[in-house]
């Protein structure tokens, strides 16, 4: 279909082209070679930290579904004593409920037992003995509170500080202000598993780069079989024609580039490269067979690339030592609304083991000072019964942190019956100013103009929380 001709906008074209064409060097030339150099420099926009580095890299081991606090770090022994009996009126009169709005409201206590561990006294769980094997490796987070009460907004809101769709994942901001170890792997790698119950879907624009540009974005392995499809060259085409494809790709989009000014055209560049480099990359990160028949058993892998938690756990400490800047795990098998007592037990033993073995192996490796891991969901889970299980909880859930300049032990605390956070509370942009801090980042000072505001992964909130920090 043709448009009208439009004279004045046409001479205005000329005048643009010619402009960008002909000023002295060229100036969509010049703005090519900047961009074509981010693509292809390892460091981010931050040329100068805020604060000392502790953490240089992070691993979020996301369970996904919203594990119960009650039966994981919040051990609350008068909810135990009200089991089955009403949930005080007091507590919940006004306030939001998932789906337990107009129901009798039953208080529901821990099935499982707990004991404090370690010379930090950490009291965890007895569903989770690996983890309370480290327990003095880990800071617990008693008093969470987030703002979202359903699956996909929650997600959103800790991965991004919003729940606004097409904001920037907190990995999308660590690359973008911190940049990249490797040119050779993704900076920023997502995996997912799932259990046996509790399984929620997890959305791929949790892990976008929203509207930073998009090499930023997490990249999905696949837990199972081959970690990156396609990584092959296809019969009869030898990698130097691979790379002879490459480079007279790469030409082409320069000439593209040179009268379109857009990031989005570096990053096609980059990732032609990184594609071509992770055909070798990635075949050697996913080798397991040099890993000792000891290590495999530390993690409870029974078949590398088998799709479990425990085999994304081993493959994670593999990236981290490679150089991946961040690496997600997501495990969708905490979503329990029914069948609790079963639905944790066999989430936990998905879990418990390989989260252990993985904050063991990343010390005796020396990379855990300076590795940051956070253990947790989108939000907690009810005191109070849902049938067999427990509604959606946002006043009060916990979190574990280890490793990358965090200082063991416990912080904040929810009410005698886990209902809400009453000492400390931790906001989810506190969580993060607080993460941006051990990296060496001032979270106010990591912004991107967008819609005319400087947009950052804290929104308009957030406060350090220094006693964390060792």
């Amino acid at each position: 279909m043709k448009t009208l001709y439009d004279q004045a906008a046409h001479e205005l074209s000329i005048k643009r082209r010619a402009f960008l064409t002909n000023s002295a060097y060229g100036l969509g030339g010049i703005a090519f070679a900047s961009l074509l150099d981010k693509a292809n420099a390892s460091d981010g926009v931050l040329k100068k930290l805020h604060f000392p580095v502790k953490a240089k890299r992070v691993i979020h081991l996301c369970m996904a579904g919203g594990a119960s606090h009650l039966e994981t770090f919040d051990w609350k022994p008068e909810l135990k004593k009200l089991d089955g009996q009403p949930f005080p009126e007091s507590f919940t009169k006004g306030q939001q409920l998932a789906q337990l709005q107009n129901t009798v409201l039953k208080a529901r206590g821990a099935f499982c037992d707990f004991h404090p561990h370690g010379q930090t006294g950490n009291v965890i769980s007895d569903l989770f003995p690996h983890m309370a094997s480290v327990a003095d490796e880990l800071c617990i987070i008693r008093s969470m509170q987030t703002e979202q009460i359903n699956h996909d907004t929650a997600h959103a809101f800790m991965n991004t500080g919003s729940i606004i769709k097409g904001r920037p994942s907190m990995g999308s901001w660590l690359l973008y202000g911190l940049g990249c170890a490797t040119d050779e792997l993704p900076g920023f790698v997502v995996m997912t598993s799932a259990g046996k119950t509790g399984q929620q879907p997890v959305s791929a624009r949790q892990w976008s780069s929203g509207f930073l540009p998009s090499k930023f974005q997490g990249i999905q392995f696949q837990s199972k079989g081959d970690a990156v499809h396609y990584l092959g060259n296809p019969d009869g085409v030898c990698q130097s024609t691979q790379r002879q494809i490459v480079e007279e790709v790469k030409r082409l989009n320069g000439i593209f580039a040179e009268d379109h000014v857009d990031p989005e055209i570096a990053t096609r560049i980059a990732q032609y490269e990184m594609a071509f480099k992770m055909q070798s990359s990635v075949p050697e990160l996913t080798d397991m067979t040099k890993e000792s028949p000891e290590t495999l058993a530390m993690y409870g892998v029974k078949q590398p690339g088998d799709g479990s938690f425990a085999s994304n756990c081993l493959l994670t400490r593999r990236m981290i030592e490679k150089g991946v800047r961040m690496v997600q795990l997501y495990h969708r098998a905490w979503d329990h609304h029914g069948g609790l007592v079963e639905g944790m037990k066999a989430a936990a033993l998905d879990v418990d083991q390989a989260c252990a073995a993985l904050i063991k192996d990343l010390k005796q490796r020396g990379l855990l000072e300076d590795t940051l891991i956070l253990w947790g969901g989108e939000f907690g889970r009810t005191p109070m019964g849902q049938g067999t299980g427990r509604d959606h909880h946002i006043l009060g859930f916990s979190v574990a942190l280890a490793g990358g300049g965090i200082k063991p032990g416990s912080y904040g605390n929810t009410d005698d019956l886990g209902y809400r956070a009453v000492e400390n509370p931790v906001s989810v942009h506190d969580l993060h100013a607080t993460m941006l801090a051990l990296m060496g980042i001032e979270h106010t000072r990591l912004t991107v103009k967008f819609q005319g505001l400087d947009a950052r992964l804290t929104s308009i909130a957030g406060n350090i929380i220094k006693k964390i920090m060792a």
